[in-house]
């Protein structure tokens, strides 16, 4: 399991004592090899994909070692340890956490600015709660993508339940905005076969890209029970029998094992999307969902202070 950034700082500071620069992925590996971590574990990404786990843990507990005077920065990147940090090695920590930070004036310090400007910040749980058990774990970035990812999958569950609530033909709409908004059929009026096949397992046909260098098959299944390898079957048949290579199936349900272990083992290229695919998908298109409001992480550009 990836440790938390409190729990990677004295690693890091070990790995730094040599007095030499080190850049993350430097520590990635040392310290990954530490702490016995899979390669999956090393490349896992934060829920919004924006940086690698790990990465973004050993910059944090760089960035609360710099604010206590322990390592600084020496260029882009690139940090060493400093004549305080090599002392307070000497002592022979057996951990480094935030209590423990706030032992140095410089840390104190930072930690008290920050807590003047908000009564709880994304840096550090509040004064009076603070100990070594109820310290933060998650870097800032966790900290807002956990409750993001929580209101994003609620909204996904509202929003199949609104489509279940639905008519068949709403459904196929949907289908079709979704797939226009994906760069499919060029406009919704080039995409109006969706629904008007006389095939029974097909319900479209859309263009693959605007010039329609290639076409894909579509069908829409608004089911509540789940789709089995039948279906699957059936839709491939029709493929076939079209001289097609390629199609989109798409419910509001499940697919069974059995459907995608078909699909995986036939020549044809079916992609197979289900409800919860399918919620994710609208909502990154923006469709049947609205903006509440909007807020950008943003972080200092490097390149902007080059001077030359």
């Amino acid at each position: 399991m990836i440790p938390d950034f409190q729990r990677l700082m004295l690693p890091i500071l070990q790995v730094v004592r040599d007095g030499k620069e080190h850049r993350v992925r430097d520590m990635v590996e040392e310290i990954s090899r530490q702490f016995k971590l899979t390669a999956e574990e090393t490349k896992q990404m934060l829920p919004s994909g924006s940086d690698f786990v790990m990465h973004n843990r050993i910059r944090w507990a760089r960035f609360h070692m710099s604010k206590a005077g322990l390592i600084e920065s020496v260029e882009r990147g690139k940090h060493r340890i400093t004549p305080q940090g090599l002392d307070f090695l000497r002592k022979n920590p057996s951990e480094i956490s935030v209590p423990i930070l706030k032992s140095f004036p410089e840390y104190e310090k930072f930690y008290s600015a920050s807590h003047q400007r908000s009564t709880r910040t994304l840096i550090l749980e509040d004064t009076a709660t603070l100990n070594a058990s109820a310290v933060e774990k998650d870097t800032p970035e966790e900290m807002i993508e956990s409750p993001y990812q929580a209101l994003r999958k609620e909204l996904a569950s509202e929003f199949l339940k609104r489509v279940l609530d639905c008519s068949p033909s709403f459904f196929e709409n949907l289908v079709l905005d979704l797939l226009v908004s994906m760069g499919y059929g060029g406009s919704k009026t080039d995409a109006q076969a969706v629904g008007r096949s006389g095939d029974g397992s097909i319900d479209g046909i859309i263009k693959e890209d605007r010039l329609g260098l290639d076409v894909v098959y579509v069908q829409a299944k608004r089911w509540k029970s789940t789709v089995g390898r039948p279906e699957i079957q059936a839709f491939a048949g029709s493929l076939e029998g079209n001289r097609a290579r390629k199609g989109v199936f798409i419910t509001t349900s499940q697919f069974s094992a059995e459907a995608r272990e078909y699909v995986n083992r036939i020549g044809m290229k079916i992609v197979l999307i289900d409800g919860d695919q399918l919620a994710e998908l609208s909502i990154d298109y923006g469709i049947g969902v609205e903006d509440v409001t909007r807020y950008t992480l943003k972080r200092l550009d490097q390149d902007y202070f080059e001077e030359t």
